[in-house]
């Protein structure tokens, strides 16, 4: 991992009364840090302070201070976190290195409170911590929108494959009228010619025409009306036909659909509304009693915290109370009053059990949310589909009756034209008679013929303009092609970012703790590694697969002989390092030194001195500033072999 970045840049930190420090002021150095000294000499409020000034929530005032800071200069840049008392509680502003506190919670600021090394020492869910920075729901929403634009797209690509087919009959129905218009073009140039020979040989002889011609445009003009007409009479019917077999398919659809029952509607909607009052009302209970724990947590297990400064100052002279700790009075940091020691303990026990019965309660909320909305959205979507094909079989209703009346007053109207092309037909046979010429019969033949032609020459108009406005089409399939082939790299890549994820995590954990367990040389320990196993679980009233990450211990007796064995059968520092190195892996994973270029250790004191040594040098490749808690027994291992040549001791 690169670390040229930090190379040589020292890291000013400004303390002011924070855990049991007054005011002290701090250079970190790139490498490795060792913060140094006995017990209560505010070494974890130090590894605190950075964690604060880093944007985590790990930290405490000074218990006879209601304000206090941390400064944290990184790169020439100063990040400021200011705290303070209010009502009880401990309050924080200012500009912390990190927006996202949760990450650095996670992978870098490994106190004894630390979700991951708690996880692996209590068998917890190890996967949820690893996926925490991925925001799945967002993922899922992504995925879904990704889903309906390609759906769309498929459509689009589909209609184009039609107009193609409709393309080359277009273009075949073309080539036809085409050779029609030349066969017409021909016939009529040969007309043409024949009509302007009688013509000359009618030139002079005295006959009057005109009367015939006038006639002749009559009918012409009067056959083309009663072809149009009968033309959009034929598209009509056929137009109402279709909405006819439309509306035909509604109305079944629409009579299949039950009425939808309007009051379950309504009590389903307050009742989903009562239901996630009271989950937002436990959220905040959960959410409150979950800081009360973890501010509980840091006190009892801060050895520079009030408590543990009472317990080495406040004595009882009973020998019972000496012999049992339990019995030591302390001045409970909350409320100010002399309380033992048990009546925190027992204190901090009930509220983990009200919380887990809390979260209980907040679970079995969201499982009847989910089932009550699930009948909701049923009933709305049979109530807009229903509303849907009602509007919709008014609007077929409408459009139908629109057809009826544009087919009533189109046969009336073909019938009148039908007339008066009877008539006028009657007139020319009876002009013909009376002027049975060579030249009244071709010119009528000619009149035919234009008309045809102009005929044909219209549909050729039409269909060229169709053929025109497909091809306009067709050329939006490639960008529609390559927009389909982007949607599909972007499924592809959420689909498979958890699992990508996953399985990296796994890989780093057991490639690394493998490096290690050879570092650390456990005599017994032959391999701890980690899979990903599927497992059914209940959600409500069904049954749903969930992945989960197993810990595995292979251990080697005496006789070299290999069993499988638990987590819980490791030693207190083998659960310890096993917790570092999966919080190792998501730190390398999620690429956290790009954000967080820092490591925190502290309750590191059950791991011997030489192994610890062998454990900081490993860390110390990842991490451009590792800081560590070390007690005295530590530090001669330390001197002797130091982890880094970027290694700085510093006594408190």
């Amino acid at each position: 991992m690169n670390q040229e970045p930090h190379q040589n840049q020292l890291t000013e930190l400004y303390v002011e009364n924070i855990g049991g420090i007054q005011e002290t002021s701090l250079q970190l150095r790139p490498g490795v840090t060792a913060l140094v000294g006995e017990n209560a000499t505010n070494r974890t409020s130090l590894i605190q302070a950075i964690a604060a000034g880093l944007g985590a929530d790990q930290y405490s005032l000074k218990s006879d201070s209601d304000a206090g800071k941390v400064s944290l200069t990184v790169a020439g840049e100063t990040y400021t976190r200011e705290l303070r008392r209010e009502n009880g509680d401990i309050r924080a502003d200012g500009d912390p290195y990190l927006e996202r506190s949760d990450i650095a919670e996670l992978y870098a600021v490994l106190l004894r409170s630390n979700e991951i090394r708690s996880a692996v020492r209590e068998s917890g869910d190890l996967r949820t911590l690893i996926l925490a920075p991925i925001d799945t729901t967002e993922i899922n929403r992504k995925i879904s929108e990704r889903v309906d634009e390609r759906r769309e797209v498929d459509k689009q690509l589909d209609r184009l494959d039609s107009l193609e087919e409709k393309l080359v009959e277009k273009q075949t129905e073309r080539g036809r009228k085409q050779r029609r218009l030349d066969e017409l073009e021909t016939q009529l140039g040969q007309k043409t010619a024949r009509l302007d020979t009688a013509e000359g040989d009618q030139t002079g002889d005295g006959s009057d025409t005109s009367e015939l011609d006038e006639t002749l445009d009559e009918l012409n003009d009067a056959q083309a009306k009663l072809e149009r007409v009968s033309a959009n009479l034929r598209g009509e019917k056929k137009s109402l036909e279709s909405l006819r077999d439309s509306k035909e398919t509604v109305d079944q659809q629409y009579s299949s659909l039950s009425v939808p029952d309007e009051t379950r509607i309504a009590a389903l909607e307050e009742r989903i509304e009562r239901l996630r009052n009271q989950k937002q009302s436990l959220d905040s209970t959960v959410t409150e009693l979950q800081r009360v724990i973890r501010f509980n947590d840091r006190q009892m297990a801060d050895p520079d915290s009030a408590l543990h400064r009472a317990l080495e100052t406040e004595q009882n002279d009973s020998v019972a109370e000496q012999l049992d700790p339990s019995k030591t009075t302390v001045t409970c940091w909350t409320c100010g009053s002399q309380v033992e020691r048990a009546s925190i303990d027992e204190m901090v026990d009930k509220l983990r059990e009200l919380e887990a019965e809390k979260t209980q309660e907040k679970n079995d909320l969201a499982s009847q949310i989910e089932e009550v909305q699930q009948e909701l959205d049923t009933l709305r979507s049979q109530r807009e589909e229903r509303a849907q094909l009602e509007s919709k079989r008014n609007s077929l209703e409408e459009k139908i009756g629109r057809r009826e009346e544009n087919i009533a007053e189109f046969e009336q109207r073909k019938e009148a034209l039908r007339q008066r092309v009877d008539t006028l037909e009657a007139e020319v046979e009876s002009l013909e008679g009376s002027q049975q010429d060579e030249l009244l019969v071709v010119q009528q033949e000619v009149s035919k013929l234009r008309f045809r032609k102009e005929q044909v020459e219209s549909e050729l108009d039409d269909i060229d303009a169709t053929i025109d406005a497909i091809e306009s089409e067709l050329e939006t399939r490639e960008q529609l092609q390559e927009r389909r082939d982007e949607l599909s790299a972007e499924l592809e890549e959420l689909r498979t970012r958890i699992d990508r994820i996953e399985s990296e995590a796994i890989e780093e954990f057991n490639t690394h703790m493998a490096a290690l367990l050879d570092e650390l040389d456990y005599d017994n320990i032959d391999r701890i590694w980690m899979e990903r196993t599927e497992v059914k679980v209940k959600e409500g009233r069904q049954k749903t697969t969930e992945t989960q990450f197993d810990l595995h211990v292979i251990r080697k007796n005496s006789d070299g002989e290999v069993y499988e064995d638990t987590i819980n059968h490791l030693s207190e520092s083998e659960r310890e390092i096993v917790g570092l190195v999966v919080a190792l892996a998501g730190y390398i994973v999620h690429d956290i030194h790009e954000e967080v270029p820092f490591m925190l250790l502290d309750s590191v004191e059950m791991i011997d001195g030489e192994r610890l040594v062998d454990l900081v040098s490993y860390l110390e490749q990842f991490v451009p500033y590792l800081v560590v808690v070390l007690l005295p027994d530590h530090t001669q291992a330390f001197e002797k072999n130091p982890p880094s040549q970027n290694y700085t001791p510093v006594h408190i």
